[in-house]
């Protein structure tokens, strides 16, 4: 049985100040996805797009990170991680400035999918960097906390500086934040980032990336359609082509001596079960994040300020709950930690589920922070487990394939759960007659309702609210459930002991399952 000890060099102080540069595209990226959410009603009202149009300006940023996270991972391993961070960090500028000027919902979809692309190169350059950085188990489990509290702490930044933003500019403002952070990130990136790559990695398949691209993106397109408009030829169609070249993409992998996907990373139950969780708590994460906001705002009348600081509880417990659970980790099975935090989460969920239109503001702040308090452990520990099963070699592949679960799985739960909400909101809601515009979205009857006298938009806005609070009930309940099947899969299935211990997990068949322990701390 192999040890989980290792014995490689200690990082010095470049690789500690090389992290804080690494944080900062984590920053960025956690503060856009919270800031975005937040904008939805001003988009709304300045850009006039459509419940669809809505939609993709929030997820086509995060299919299109899901789609070229695997390649833009195997291209860092070859050209050097290094470059491919920098190069993305500029190009993600740029498009931020596209987005800023947006002048219709076609422009600002365009951009965001632009950001989208650039976007899947900085987090697994990051995470692969930290891996080859902390070789050392005990300080990459440090170092992977410290950056998943970054990302908290964008969670938490996001809502008060964008709410700032929104009650003094205008909308497309919020992207603006991009810039300054990716100029930073270009000009100490070189002074602070080494350089690594793959010496012994060939050249990189492009017909695997075009395989990887078509199976992800129309199962992507069908399942979103399906949730939107219902069972249809062409949504169902959509999805089997992107499964069947899915087949096709993993048959090529095989049978290339330099594949895009390692796919022997599978082989592993524990790396398979951290990405499965991390996949479906996202999902249920971003829908959540998405109606929680918007109820905020458009059932509880809040600005988006008062919005931003009523999620401030939400995003500390996430920050406490990650920098906690690597010391747990020290003390018991990093499993059970991941496990006792997703039932928090479930918690959270119940009482979404359980919250109404007319006095639900106080039970929907503290379900959300049970929920983000819950996840904490899941996303400092699950990463860690994903992260720590690879090779150095390997290490643009899982780091890639742990971002791929986190942002598809985000970006699942802003497409399924977002139209599975304005499903029930239209199936719900009450429009009064001869009233147009009111039945697609709540942010629509909001706007509607200012030109109709006071009783007539009394009676609209009390049906909206009351059917968009549904729609939320049905996602916790989903959440819920979601939630506690999770935690029991894990606490099953992942054999890590605690990081104290010193040994590595078994498999079911008795043999080491080639697993890092989550984090070494000493408690």
């Amino acid at each position: 049985m192999s040890t989980t000890a290792e014995t490689t060099s200690q990082a010095g102080p470049r690789e500690w100040l090389g992290l804080a540069v690494l944080a900062l595209p984590t920053l960025l990226l956690s503060i856009d996805v919270s800031v975005l959410h937040l904008a939805v009603p001003h988009i709304s009202e300045g850009l006039n797009p459509s419940a669809a149009q809505m939609l993709w300006i929030i997820d086509i940023y995060g299919f299109l990170i899901a789609g070229f996270l695997v390649a833009m991972g195997t291209l860092g391993d070859r050209i050097g991680r290094r470059k491919l961070l920098l190069i993305g960090a500029a190009a993600f500028g740029v498009a931020s400035l596209a987005a800023v000027f947006a002048n219709d919902p076609a422009t600002l979809i365009a951009a965001r999918a632009a950001m989208g692309i650039a976007g899947a190169t900085l987090m697994p350059s990051t995470l692969a960097l930290i891996i080859n950085m902390f070789r050392d188990a005990r300080q990459r489990g440090v170092a992977i906390a410290i950056w998943v509290t970054m990302f908290s702490v964008g969670i938490a930044l996001g809502p008060v500086v964008g709410g700032a933003m929104l009650e003094y500019f205008w909308w497309g403002s919020v992207f603006l934040l991009g810039v300054p952070i990716m100029g930073l990130l270009l000009v100490a990136g070189p002074i602070l980032l080494p350089e690594y790559r793959d010496e012994e990695a060939g050249r990189i398949d492009l017909a695997s990336v075009a395989l990887s691209l078509a199976a992800i993106l129309p199962v992507i397109y069908g399942l979103k359609e399906i949730a939107n408009d219902g069972f249809g030829a062409v949504p169902f169609l959509a999805i089997v082509v992107g499964l069947v070249v899915g087949v096709l993409f993993v048959r090529r992998q095989r049978t290339l001596e330099s594949p895009l996907l390692d796919l022997a990373l599978f082989r592993s139950s524990t790396f398979l079960t951290a990405l499965v969780t991390l996949l479906l708590s996202m999902l249920v994460a971003g829908g959540t994040y998405l109606m929680v906001t918007q109820f905020l705002q458009l059932v509880g009348g809040l600005s988006p300020m008062k919005a931003g600081l009523y999620l401030l509880p939400a995003a500390f417990a996430l920050i406490v709950t990650a920098v906690v659970s690597p010391m747990a980790a020290s003390r018991f099975r990093p499993a059970y930690v991941v496990a006792a935090g997703l039932a928090v989460s479930g918690i959270g969920h119940v009482m979404l589920s359980l919250a109404d239109s007319s006095s639900g503001i106080a039970q929907v702040v503290t379900g959300f922070a049970f929920v983000y308090a819950g996840g904490g452990p899941l996303i400092a520990l699950g990463t860690d487990i994903v992260v720590g099963s690879a090779q150095p070699e390997q290490a643009g592949s899982a780091a890639a394939l742990s971002e791929t679960s986190t942002e598809l799985g985000m970006a699942l739960g802003v497409a399924l759960l977002g139209s599975l909400g304005a499903a029930v909101y239209r199936s719900g809601v009450d429009v009064p007659a001869g009233v147009a515009g009111a039945d697609d979205t709540l942010a629509g009857a909001v706007e509607t309702a200012q030109g109709l006298s006071s009783d007539v938009a009394a009676v609209l806005l009390g049906s909206a609210r009351e059917a968009f609070t549904d729609g939320m009930n049905v996602i916790g309940g989903i959440g819920a459930l979601v939630a506690v099947a999770s935690a029991v899969l894990v606490a099953v299935v992942i054999k890590i002991p605690a990081t104290g211990a010193g040994e590595a997990p078994e498999g079911a068949d008795g043999s080491s399952d080639g697993v890092v322990p989550a984090v070494k701390v000493e408690g």
